[in-house]
């Protein structure tokens, strides 16, 4: 006798398994990841819920899961769609620092947008495989390969786990100045005093924080100098490997 076969789990991901048609024109998987987006960036993370979400739509939790299946799903989908916001030039650019330059760029403008996403990239499941993101990657990997790169995948790695890193950084720190309900330069003028004291007894970071107050009337310009300094550090990593 034949053995039975083994029915297998399905797998976790919103990309993995056939779309549902939508049954009220209204009610689109397209208009429920629109208004998820919303609700992230205005609220965050842990205010987004299937019930909060159906009642902006006029709509109840089980009329979502007709077309999301589950929250993690959700997330796959909206972080695929704020991907779509990132500009990656195209491989035939004559300057390919300056293109994954702007690249990079794009990537932190549009997790500054959406302060949540760099947080969740590592953990939205299988989002990679979502179209936008799919899209993104191979558009890095054509600049990469066509730059001379013999392994366009490890430089990809460099530059994303920089950015990531400190867009996640980034975003978590205007999220708490958000939360303060104060402008940016007055939250940092009310923290310094409290963080030169704390860096007073280290030698190397005390001057750091001498030389953050002088620039502190201009916080924003000090972040987008911090962001590009490190990055032409990574670029010029890369720029060594390439010339080998």
């Amino acid at each position: 006798m034949a053995a039975a076969k083994t029915k297998q789990n399905p797998i976790p991901s919103v990309w993995a398994r056939t779309r549902r048609e939508a049954d009220q024109p209204a009610l689109s998987r397209d208009a429920i990841v629109r208004e998820a987006i919303v609700m992230l960036d205005a609220e965050g993370i842990e205010a987004l819920s299937m019930r909060k979400l159906g009642a902006r739509l006029n709509a109840g939790a089980t009329s979502l899961y007709r077309h999301v299946a589950t929250k993690d799903e959700l997330m796959e989908l909206a972080v695929d769609e704020v991907a779509a916001e990132i500009h990656v030039p195209d491989a035939d650019s004559p300057d390919w620092r300056a293109a994954v330059g702007e690249a990079a760029h794009s990537f932190r403008a549009t997790a500054l947008r959406h302060p949540w996403l760099s947080s969740v990239l590592g953990q939205a499941g299988l989002a990679y495989l979502g179209p936008n993101l799919m899209s993104f990657s191979e558009r890095l990997a054509a600049l990469f390969t066509a730059a001379g790169f013999p392994e366009p995948s490890r430089a990809i790695d460099a530059v994303l786990s920089y950015v990531i890193g400190m867009s996640t950084t980034e975003a978590a720190w205007l999220t708490t100045v958000a939360r303060s309900g104060e402008s940016e330069a007055d939250f940092i003028a009310r923290l310094l005093p409290a963080a030169q004291e704390a860096a007073a007894a280290h030698d190397h970071l005390s001057g750091a924080y001498t030389d953050a107050a002088a620039a502190s009337a201009d916080p924003v310009a000090l972040r987008d100098d911090k962001f590009a300094g490190a990055l032409e550090i990574v670029l010029d990593g890369l720029s060594l490997r390439l010339s080998r």
